[in-house]
């Protein structure tokens, strides 16, 4: 039951839509409706500015923390417990119930859940993300790069089957959520990311 009780938590959590509701009260628009139509912090940045994009950043990080900290009170620390939690608020954001079940692509999410569950690969994959959208300037390929080789990491740093069943399935799960992305960036139409965009 704890298991139970630990990924419906998670899942609520995830489905609360903060770059939406952010959106919504400072503006009154609904942030779906321009850019990539994305509720994550890269489109309210490109949309609506810089302050409202990094607090959807922090709060989708915050609530993938809490999801696994939770978890991890709940079960006293068991590592399958806090892998269910953490693919569980990564659902919840990518589709979370009180938005029709259509969400963001739970990149913020996954780190936060990620940074409590285990927190070296996290941090690993960090760098590779920064590299790679440093070198790119393209958002999608550093999220799509760093959940392949967030395995790996997890691997290397935890040597925890259950962790590492549990990576492979949020990697995978990211690059899934990123097809469309793959698809702009092969046909060379995908947005290139400015720190600048949108009102400051």
């Amino acid at each position: 039951m704890t298991i139970l009780l630990a990924a419906a938590i998670a899942y609520v959590l995830g489905a609360i839509p903060f770059g939406y509701l952010l959106v919504k009260w400072t503006t009154g628009r609904d942030v779906r409706s321009g850019g990539s139509g994305n509720i994550g912090a890269t489109n309210v940045l490109r949309t609506t500015g810089r302050a409202a994009g990094i607090a959807t950043l922090l709060l989708d990080i915050g609530k993938g923390y809490l999801a696994v900290w939770i978890a991890g009170r709940l079960s006293n620390h068991d590592a399958m417990t806090m892998s269910v939690a953490a693919l569980a608020v990564m659902a919840g954001h990518a589709y979370p119930v009180f938005l029709g079940f259509h969400g963001g692509k739970a990149v913020a999410s996954f780190v936060g859940s990620f940074l409590c569950l285990t927190p070296l690969a996290l941090g690993a994959v960090l760098v590779v993300f920064v590299g790679v959208v440093a070198w790119t300037r393209y958002i999608s390929m550093g999220s799509v790069v760093s959940a392949a080789t967030f395995p790996l990491a997890v691997w290397l740093f935890e040597r925890d089957v259950i962790m590492l069943a549990a990576a492979l399935i949020a990697g995978a799960f990211i690059i899934y959520k990123h097809s469309s992305n793959i698809q702009r960036l092969h046909s060379g139409s995908e947005n290139v990311f400015t720190f600048g965009a949108g009102k400051p």
